[in-house]
């Protein structure tokens, strides 16, 4: 058997085979959490016109710069305006209009007093046929101005930015229906083997629950993908070929099992394409792992082959599927995932010739084994503890009380 690959030497052949973000345009409602592909530029200014800032009455400053308590002005009322009103009657000198917040400023008014500083009753719905001011408010009061908080070509959102609610509103409120994003992957998974059988159903001699396919259309799904296809394949290599050359168009596709050098690695037997690499990467669990292309949906797609012990899938998915998934949504330039630094707050053995990836319960920067048994590849039901994975280099052989090491965040945490 050849040398184990380093973990940096098996993720630059995956990055190598990994495609630029795919972008498309979407209507607005379909951007949340999206990443976005190009900057955006205001259409249209915010406010896109002059507007009041308050309920009150429009009014030319000079006609009320001396009201006083002592000195009230009383104006006549010529026109109510409400928010979603053209504002269409201008208006005279010694005179005021009704505004609400929101509405255009009518044709000649440069002031808004507010409905406090008159003898006007709040809350009354038809407008009066005159106001006293008891307040003289500054030039150019409670008016909000065209552009004041954007012009028209001002940059409003900058690619690679996360598309929240808030920037949905702003693209909306500078005049944009839709934006150019980068859509989430779509990604084929599959689960491989003979002795697998559906959750629930019957188990006969040597059979077993898949629960492989369950555990990486989820991790697809928190890690941001869409796992538009799921499937089981017995050890059938020519099958194996011919379900994926029927699937649709994909992005990526994530398999999970036949990978060793046994006399039934399906997906090693069926992926033989010049580009085909199967190997050992010096870590624990997780050792086989492979990356191919295979013709999806009449196109090129890369494959990433994990090895099919749940746990290891799990780790795996964690180190190398969810940083590919990050790639190709836009959201990250490498596939390495995401660390910090922790510290051990219990003993552990360690491989020491390859690095360990060991699930662990965090608390704090304290991190200890999910499970005492360590990092076994069998151990699945002890995967809905694990806040994460504790990274231990090659060459420690104990880890000691004390130490510290990398962590990589689990992400059903968060880590997105």
């Amino acid at each position: 058997m050849s040398e184990p690959l380093s973990i940096d030497e098996h993720r630059a052949l995956i990055e190598a085979r990994i495609p630029a973000p795919a972008t498309s345009t979407r209507p607005l409602d379909e951007c949340l959490g999206l990443v976005l592909a190009e900057d955006v530029a205001a259409r249209l200014p915010v406010p896109p016109f002059t507007n009041s800032a308050m309920d009150g009455f429009a009014v030319r400053h000079a006609d009320v710069a001396g009201a006083c308590a002592e000195r009230p002005v009383r104006l006549p009322v010529i026109a109510d305006v409400p928010a979603g009103d053209p504002a269409a009657t201008p208006l005279r000198a010694g005179t005021a209009e009704r505004i609400m917040t929101g509405a255009p400023m009518p044709p000649g008014a440069d002031t808004v007093v507010r409905v406090e500083d008159t003898d006007h009753r709040v809350g009354t719905t038809r407008a009066p046929a005159a106001v006293t001011v008891h307040a003289a408010p500054a030039p150019g009061a409670n008016v909000r101005h065209a552009g004041e908080d954007v012009g028209v070509g001002d940059p409003v959102l900058s690619a690679g930015a996360v598309l929240d609610a808030a920037g949905l509103a702003a693209a909306a409120s500078v005049g944009h229906a839709a934006l150019p994003v980068h859509p989430r992957p779509r990604v084929g998974v599959l689960a491989t083997g003979s002795e697998l059988r559906g959750a629930g159903e019957p188990l006969g001699p040597g059979q077993i629950p898949d629960s492989n396919s369950l555990l990486l259309a989820g991790l697809v799904r928190e890690a941001g993908g869409d796992p538009v296809v799921t499937a089981r394949v017995p050890d059938d290599p020519d099958g194996l070929a011919g379900l994926l050359a029927g699937w649709p168009p994909l992005d990526l596709v994530v398999t999970a099992g036949g990978i060793s050098e046994g006399a039934y690695e399906v997906v090693r037997q069926a992926l033989t394409g010049a580009d085909a690499r199967f190997h050992h990467v010096a870590q624990q669990p997780g050792g086989p792992q492979g990356i191919a292309t295979a013709h999806v949906g009449g196109r090129p797609t890369p494959v990433l082959c994990l090895p099919g012990n749940p746990v290891s899938v799990w780790v795996s998915f964690h180190v190398y599927a969810a940083g590919v998934l990050r790639v190709l949504a836009g959201r990250a330039g490498t596939t390495a995932p995401a660390t910090s630094r922790v510290v051990a707050d219990a003993p552990w053995p360690g491989p020491a010739r390859k690095v360990q990836f060991i699930p662990v319960v965090r608390t704090g920067d304290l991190v200890r084994p999910v499970h005492p048994l360590g990092s076994k590849s069998h151990l699945v039901a002890s995967l809905p503890r694990a806040d994460g994975l504790a990274v231990v280099p090659i060459g420690v052989g104990e880890v000691g009380r004390g130490m510290e090491l990398d962590f990589i965040a689990a992400l059903a945490h968060g880590d997105r």
